[in-house]
């Protein structure tokens, strides 16, 4: 399937990726299920019954917390509950099941290892607590591939604020001109564009449950292996296509 373009993004012009940074939670992993546990072990915890898996997975993209302060505000309106106290139980029950339920996207290690094979810098960015992060890169054995790892709590800011991404690009020496951001959220997208790289989409993840296509990315991928091919079609360099159209074969089949 052919990427689809809606508009042309400065780093694509530029006409090579130096530095991709990836989301985590629905862009390489699923984790909505091991997220629902934990919150609803938390919930038990306080005597609130159990809430379905699409209400808390329309929350996911803030970090842990955040999505446990807007269910709350969901099921509990005249605060009855001791929020610090279901926040730390979601941290305790988050604890247990990060990585246990988790399933990688298709492709998502052979397109990070096609990238690191290409010399292409990557990064995860994700607003998931670093902890919680490290838990599901870990047990998915995605670790490796990435030079820096920014969790929601690594930094004074998290996605969409420019300062996020920029950090990153400081860190590894890297222009925004040469450098985008993969994820399945309007957020992605916002944190993208404040800081001037290429702002690139999936749409399998949760973006607050409606299509990503709607906030118009610059370019949608429908494979995390069509993500390689064209990172490494864009480099510059001897066989650089030939490359990206192998791995991109093989990863395809």
């Amino acid at each position: 399937m052919t990427v689809q373009s809606h508009r042309t993004a400065r780093a694509d012009s530029a006409g090579r990726i130096d530095l991709l940074t990836f989301d985590l939670d629905g862009t390489l992993v699923d984790t909505a299920a091991e997220i629902a546990e934990a919150v609803n072990r938390a919930l038990a915890d306080v005597d609130v019954a159990p809430c379905p898996q699409p209400q808390i997975e329309a929350l996911i993209g803030a970090g842990a917390h955040e999505l446990m302060r807007r269910l709350l505000a969901q099921i509990d309106p005249a605060l009855r509950l001791d929020r610090e106290l279901v926040l730390a139980r979601l941290d305790h029950h988050y604890a247990q099941t990060a990585g246990t339920h988790g399933v990688t996207y298709p492709g998502a290690h052979a397109c990070l290892q096609a990238l690191r094979e290409g010399g292409v810098r990557l990064g995860l960015v994700t607003n998931k607590e670093l902890r919680h992060a490290r838990r599901v890169l870990d047990a998915n054995d995605l670790t490796g591939y990435f030079e820096q790892v920014i969790g929601g709590d690594s930094l004074a800011w998290k996605k969409p604020d420019a300062r996020v991404l920029q950090h990153v690009m400081a860190t590894l020496h890297c222009e925004p001109a040469r450098t985008a951001h993969l994820g399945d959220s309007a957020t992605d997208l916002h944190a993208a564009r404040h800081a001037g790289v290429a702002d690139w989409a999936v749409p399998w993840g949760y973006n607050a449950g409606q299509p990503v296509e709607h906030d118009r990315p610059s370019r949608m991928f429908h494979s995390l292996p069509q993500v390689a091919e064209h990172v490494l079609s864009l480099r510059q360099g001897p066989n650089a296509s030939e490359i990206a159209a192998v791995r991109a074969t093989g990863l395809s089949g």
